[in-house]
């Protein structure tokens, strides 16, 4: 994808932040996958003041701290939050409806009008952001 690359690197010129291109796409989306992605994102930094914002893999906005914590994909129907080691995590309330089935990964598909069980996410966010910090410093 060699136009890609050439948009990535004409972006890294320009000096625009992963966050402002995180910006860009919210307002570029323009409808309700817009607004979710930004109620994700500030729970997201609620849950983890320090966290890292970065823009990856053609465009994907990526949260980490002490490594990867999430993703915010966007698609037609659904904008879905993926938890790069949420196998690992506990999910008492449930959050996790996607990528179920491999070793690694979860991820939470959120639809338009769904409500985001804040109290829930923020704990989920608080325990990938702990074993990060367990796997990064040992």
């Amino acid at each position: 994808m060699p136009n890609v690359s050439r948009k990535k690197q004409k972006e890294r010129k320009e000096g625009k932040s992963p966050s402002r291109m995180i910006d860009e796409r919210i307002k570029e989306l323009g409808d309700w996958r817009g607004e979710m992605l930004t109620q994700l994102r500030t729970l997201i930094k609620q849950a983890e003041p320090k966290v890292v914002e970065e823009w990856k893999w053609r465009g994907v906005p990526v949260w980490s701290h002490d490594g990867l914590i999430c993703t915010g994909e966007t698609y037609k129907n659904v904008v879905k939050m993926t938890f790069s080691k949420g196998a690992a995590l506990e999910d008492p309330s449930g959050l996790f409806n996607s990528s179920l089935d491999g070793n690694t990964r979860r991820a939470i598909d959120f639809h338009e009008g769904e409500k985001i069980d804040e109290e829930a996410l923020n704990a989920l966010i608080r325990a990938a952001v702990t074993l990060n910090a367990l796997t990064f410093h040992s």
